[in-house]
Parts: structure tokens; sequence; C-alpha cells
């Protein structure tokens, strides 16, 4: 005959789901132990290759920033040529071997930036465009100066249309009572020649509005003169 069942106490009661969860863990390692190890195992993989990244990181900016200061002498006088490519006898590299070594890096890419126009002062126009397209820099100063050596490239490859969106785009990029409107002016007037009148005069008069002590400002009134009629 079976005896009576023992009523648990309060203090039975709250003991019991603890024991019974840790039981479910307990048979849940043992029975997926070699999963559970494969997942550990692929994870410290995981940390062990971002600290080597960011470590790599760090070393390649490094480097490259090194061998960018040793290219500005060269900036400053205009020879574009050692600029690009460095003095290989002297165990100078150009700008060129810089970005494709260290491009990656926070320093490769301001070298990057510092190769497109490079490129586009010898006249290397799509050389320039391929180099300022690439570029990604987080000073808004120096990204608003890539978008406009990309709108350059296009007014001179007489793409007016796509000159004056990069014009724009770098205006839009970077607030600053000096480039802001010469950016935007130069976009205008490039909306101006591709036939974009309508938008063309509508900066110009954002140009009047918002920045009438730029000297851009001076001459918006001949200009919505002429894009008006």
């Amino acid at each position: 005959m079976l005896k009576p069942k023992k009523k648990l106490t309060k203090k039975e009661m709250k003991v019991d789901p603890l024991i019974s969860t840790y039981t479910k863990f307990t048979n849940f390692y043992y029975n997926n132990k070699k999963y559970i190890s494969y997942a550990t195992t692929g994870l410290v993989v995981i940390i062990i290759a971002i600290i080597f990244y960011v470590n790599n990181i760090r070393k390649n900016n490094e480097i490259a920033a090194a061998e960018l200061g040793k290219i500005f002498h060269f900036y400053d006088q205009g020879d574009y040529q050692s600029v690009i490519n460095g003095q290989p006898e002297k165990g100078i590299k150009g700008l060129k071997s810089i970005v494709d070594e260290y491009g990656g890096s926070k320093s490769g890419n301001l070298a990057r930036y510092y190769l497109a126009n490079s490129y586009y002062m010898i006249g290397e126009t799509d050389q320039a465009l391929e180099e300022f397209n690439n570029v990604s820099l987080s000073d808004h100063l120096l990204q608003a100066s890539a978008y406009a050596g990309i709108a350059a490239c296009y007014e001179r490859k007489g793409n007016n249309l796509e000159a004056a969106k990069y014009y724009y785009k770098a205006a839009d990029e970077v607030s600053d009572q000096s480039q802001t409107p010469e950016y935007l002016n130069l976009a205008a007037k490039n909306y101006g020649t591709a036939g974009e009148k309508t938008k063309a005069v509508d900066i110009f008069k954002r140009i009047k509005n918002e920045y009438t002590n730029h000297p851009a400002a001076r001459e918006v009134d001949r200009f919505i003169a002429l894009y008006s009629n």
C-alpha cells in the first residue's frame, strides 16, 4: 500500500524549483557540451580576431602618418609627381604607395585625399575623380573639400549637372561662414550652366539671405536676373 505523499513545507516549495532549474541546466549542458564548446571556442576566436584587427589598424595608422609627414614638403612646393610617386632612392614613399598599403587607416585615408588633389593638379582628372570618390573622412571640412574635388573633376569634364550636385553636397557637409557660401555659389553657377535655372536662382537667393557679408553675395543679384529671364 502506498504511503500518503508528504506535504511540502513553504521552504521546501521555494527550494524545489531552484533544484529543478539547476537539474535542467545540468542536463542541457551535458547533452549539448560539444556544441557549447564549439560556440565558446568560436567566440574566443572572434574576440582575438577583433583585438588583432584593432591593433593592426592602429599600427597601420601610425605608419601611414609617419610616411605622410615626409611628403608634405613636396606638396607645399607643388612637386606633385614626387608627392604621388615618392622618391624611392631616398626611402620616401609616395602617396600612391601609402594608400595602397595603408588606405584603410585614418591617416591612409587622409593620404588618399591629398593623392586625389595631386592627380587633379597635374591634370589626371579621371584618376583624381576615382580617388576623391573613395575618400571617407570624419573631419567635415576635409570631407566637404573632397566632395568639392569630385565636383571640380566633373566640372572640368564638362558635366556641370554632376558638378553642381557635389558642390551642393559639399555645402551641406560643412557649416562654415567662409566655405559653405562658396560651395553654394559654385553649385548655383553649375546648375545655371547645366540649364537648371530655377535651382540656380533658389541657391543664389539662399546665399543672399543667409550669407549677406560673404563676397559671393555681392554678385548674386546679377545672376538671379540672368537666370530669371
